[in-house]
Parts: structure tokens; sequence; C-alpha cells
């Protein structure tokens, strides 16, 4: 595949408030603490709309507006790729809730944020965007998938792109079957190859390739641990300016080898 460049990054996770200071705790792990992550208000967002968006859409908004602000792109111009391995389990777990009484009544809000675009929604009114934009899920592998389709949009349309990779915990009983413990958000405007930017250069490949590892312990736990996360060993390819080449986690049979220059 022809090369795409990164041209802002965005990122939002336990003991991560943003990129800038996760670099870093990247280039010294043991300064890393794990800690709650804490979602920043949107500003974005109108006050009405603040109330009614989910930690999933906040985290979503937070780590967009910080690759847009690396790179100095208007939020109207970009077309959009949101991935999610949960989207909205708070929400589901609240119209289940709902649906399981007599009167199965179902709050407006409720349903209105049940749909899996509910993130990309809330951004596009906020940015006031009509640019296209791609919703997705694909389980521990949703970075890799949404990082492969913001790419092929980039070659597509010789046009930047803006991804936006978040995963927020289930509530229980949900939580018991998929255990994810925090939030975590990232976010990437690629760009055609003509742009300024790390150069990265992505290909499927069959998934006996060895998934690229955080060489630190506690951020391999964060990787492995919420899917938003697999993208830790991209990320830090991308702050140590070095080249080389990391295997992302991809669907069943495959993984995603991206090389970075």
């Amino acid at each position: 595949m022809t090369a795409v460049r990164v041209i802002g990054v965005g990122l939002l996770g336990p003991g991560l408030p943003d990129w800038a200071t996760a670099q870093a705790l990247l280039r010294e792990p043991a300064a890393w603490q794990r800690e709650a992550t804490v979602i920043p208000t949107p500003a974005r967002l109108p006050p009405a709309e603040r109330r009614r968006a989910s930690n999933v859409v906040k985290a979503s908004i937070a780590v967009a507006d910080q690759a847009l602000s690396a790179c100095g792109l208007a939020a109207s111009a970009l077309p959009t790729v949101f991935t999610s391995s949960t989207g909205d389990p708070l929400n589901c777990h609240l119209l289940c809730e709902a649906l399981a009484t007599a009167e199965r009544m179902v709050s407006p809000t409720r349903f209105t944020n049940s749909v899996h675009n509910a993130a990309a929604g809330y951004w596009h009114i906020a940015a006031q965007s009509r640019q296209p934009s791609t919703s997705l899920a694909a389980f521990d592998a949703s970075f890799a998938a949404g990082l492969l389709e913001a790419a092929v949009q980039v070659l597509s349309t010789q046009a930047p792109v803006l991804l936006v990779a978040c995963d927020v915990p289930y509530p229980q009983p949900l939580h018991a079957l998929r255990p994810l413990d925090d939030v975590m958000a990232v976010a990437m405007v690629l760009a055609p190859a003509a742009s300024a930017g790390r150069s990265l250069h992505i290909e499927v490949t069959h998934d006996d390739a060895p998934i690229t590892r955080c060489a630190d312990s506690a951020f391999e736990a964060l990787r492995t641990g919420l899917p938003a996360a697999r993208a830790l060993p991209l990320l830090h390819a991308l702050m140590a300016g070095a080249a080389g080449t990391v295997v992302l986690e991809g669907l069943p049979g495959s993984a995603l080898a991206v090389q970075v220059s």
C-alpha cells in the first residue's frame, strides 16, 4: 500500500491525559502511574449536548480535538472514521433494563444514543461538518480495522481523514463477560504521502506474524486490557522517531503490518 502520513495525534487513557504527556511517559515508562482516566469537558459541545453525551462521545471528542489542534486543520473539512469495540455499553445496559420492565418505556435520549455511530454524530453536528463518516467495530481489532479504513480513504480521495478509536467499560453483568476497566481513546489525522509528518506503509498480513508488544510490562497490560490501547506500539514508534515495523492485531486470520518511517 502507498504511504500515508500522520499529521496529528490525540490520546486519552489511564494516567495519560493527552498526547504531549504520553510521549514523555512512553520514553520513561517508570514515571507512568496508572490512574483512572479523567475525561475533560468537551468545550465543542453546547451545554445541553454535554449533559446528554456519554463517556464514549466525550472521550472521542477530546482526542479528536487534540489531533486537530496538532495539525491545524478545520474540523468541518475532514471525513471521519470512528471505531469502537464497545460503542456505548452503559446506554445498552440501561436500554436492556428498561425493556425488561413491564412498561418497556425507553427514553428518547437513550434510543438516540443507542446507535454505534452516536459519537460520530455528536462530532459532526458540533463541528458543523457535512463530510462523510464511517463507524465500525471489530472487537479487539477495532483500532487496526479503523486505521486500515482511514488509510484506504486517504489513498482513494488524496485528502486527510480523521481517525478516532474509543472504548469504555461495560457495567455489570456485561463487565463479567467483557472486563474493560477504564476509558481509552486515540485519534490520528492521516494525510496523503505528499504531506509533512511520519510515514506509515500499511499491509494486511497473516495472523502468524508476531504481534508487536509494549516493552514495558505495565504498558503491555494496558495494551491487552483495552481494545483502543492496541494502538500503543504504533504510538510508541511515532514518538520514538526511528524507522521500524509494528504489527497490530487484526481481524481473524490477519494482522496489520505498519512500517513507520
